[in-house]
């Protein structure tokens, strides 16, 4: 049998030689487990518990487009290990993933729509799935980018599976340039400093061999480098236009501010000057997970785990026109019928929650939304003995369109009769199955009867939907699995 350490095999991924997946034959190789002493930080969210209907029938939060809680899990079980309880956000294992919901119509950007199904790990609760899909805009219909990579280049990322993957994750971006758009690199290590002015589209060598001179060394000044890169992106910002940071980095700051707190204060005065952040994190031994994804969060962004050039090519290639936001500050409120349903607990979300009254409130952040890309929220509900034909829930939606101050609402009553799970859309499936999955690595209070069987009997008749393979390459993680 063939023995490669995971980073090793790794630097042969970020290459863009092969892709570091279980579909590419995980029993051919042997990885080392992570070492004890490795400090990555993570926070802990407490479950949302179930809440009687008939004591508060509002629920509300803000919609999360994240995907890196689930390639961190990702990358821990090609490690052969399981990922510690506080690193995964079952919103983002879902969120990871698209679904086949309906375009948008009437005008508006964001798409509902609700199915309710038989809870397969509790036979006596229901689940009830929320769906929501940014409008598709035609590539040639794009607005034009003003790029920023802010790259991490301190010693934390002298490794392959950092700034090595970084380098080939931001050529690929580069390829998808067109001429009008814009590119700058910033790099940051004891001080910020501007590598490349920001340039066209139209010079990808000249951007290529800039981002092919960058080395690790040093301490690492992440504060300084925000700031110079929202400077830069501000100088050249494009009315109506994609000016978006993208930061990549371990999360390790440690010299000017570097807490958490810190920098939050810190993304949150940037964002009004209308440029978005997307942050990716890399490697592992020091991931500031908890930081990366809270600035991701207060900067009008998302946050992605880069673990192998597959990943690569879903953020930058595949899925592209999620930089493009089609509704910001995206917020969503249900209000139950206790009349139909005795009690509610919402799946993740345990870091999105709002107030009730923050819903009509123009001012508070919530999230993003991307071009064509969906989001998906799942409630597990005690249904009352059928006694009314009255609606289940009411499903409200806030969000502004992109150059717009004021929310607009979108309402959809959630009528739908409940089925078996076995008879759902293959979306109500697919979503359950990697739900079902979020719940066993997170070692769940409500897993209920849960299994590896039972996420795969779901998966598994639930990917027909599958444009870029990423079901199956989940049905084969699971299946992969020493459980």
């Amino acid at each position: 049998m063939k023995t490669t350490h995971y980073l090793a095999f790794c630097a042969i991924a970020s290459l863009g030689l092969i892709s570091c997946n279980p579909t590419d034959g995980l029993d051919n190789y042997y990885v080392e487990p992570l070492p004890d002493t490795y400090d990555e930080k993570y926070k802990d969210y407490v479950e949302n518990p179930f809440v009687n209907t008939s004591e508060q029938p509002i629920s509300t939060f803000a919609v999360d487009a994240d995907g890196g809680s689930y390639t961190n899990m990702r990358r821990y079980l090609y490690l052969g290990q399981t990922p510690p309880k506080a690193s995964v956000r079952i919103e983002e294992y879902i969120n990871y993933f698209t679904f086949d919901y309906a375009e948008p119509t009437d005008g508006e950007n964001v798409s509902l729509e609700s199915e309710i199904a038989t809870c397969p790990w509790n036979t006596e609760h229901h689940l009830l799935r929320l769906g929501m899909k940014g409008k598709t805009i035609p590539t040639a219909e794009l607005p034009n980018s003003n790029y920023v990579f802010l790259i991490d280049v301190s010693g934390s990322m002298d490794s392959p599976d950092k700034l090595g993957i970084l380098k080939t994750g931001f050529k690929a971006l580069v390829d998808n340039l067109r001429d009008q758009d814009r590119m700058a690199i910033v790099t940051y290590a004891g001080q910020a400093a501007v590598l490349l002015e920001s340039t066209y589209g139209d010079e990808k060598n000249k951007i290529k061999a800039a981002i092919d001179k960058l080395g690790a060394s040093g301490s690492t000044a992440g504060a300084a480098g925000i700031n110079t890169a929202y400077e830069i992106a501000e100088q050249h910002f494009i009315a109506n236009g994609n000016n978006r940071v993208i930061l990549g980095t371990d999360g390790d700051f440690n010299v000017g501010p570097a807490s958490t707190d810190e920098l939050v204060e810190l993304i949150e005065q940037k964002r009004e000057s209308g440029v978005y952040l997307t942050v990716l994190g890399v490697g592992s031994g020091n991931l500031n997970d908890n930081m990366m994804e809270q600035i991701a969060n207060k900067g009008n962004g998302n946050y992605e785990y880069i673990d192998n050039a597959s990943q690569i090519q879903k953020v930058f290639t595949h899925e592209i026109a999620k930089f493009y936001t089609v509704a910001k500050d995206a917020k969503i409120q249900v209000t139950f019928n206790p009349n139909r349903i005795e009690s509610y607990r919402l799946i993740g979300y345990e870091n999105r929650q709002l107030s009730n009254e923050d819903f009509e409130n123009d001012s508070t952040d919530a999230g993003e939304i991307g071009a064509s890309q969906t989001i998906t929220a799942i409630y597990e509900v005690v249904l009352k003995p059928e006694s009314t034909t009255e609606n289940y829930a009411q499903f409200d939606l806030r969000y502004k369109k992109p150059n717009e101050t004021q929310s607009r609402l979108l309402t959809h009553a959630i009528t739908n009769a409940p089925i078996a799970i076995a008879s759902s859309s293959e979306n109500m499936r697919f979503a359950t199955s990697i739900a079902g999955f979020g719940l066993l690595m997170k070692q769940s209070d409500y897993k209920g009867t849960l299994n590896k069987q039972m996420v795969l009997n779901l998966g598994q008749t639930a990917h027909n939907f599958d444009p870029n393979g990423y079901r199956a390459e989940f049905i084969q993680l699971v299946t992969n699995w020493n459980r």
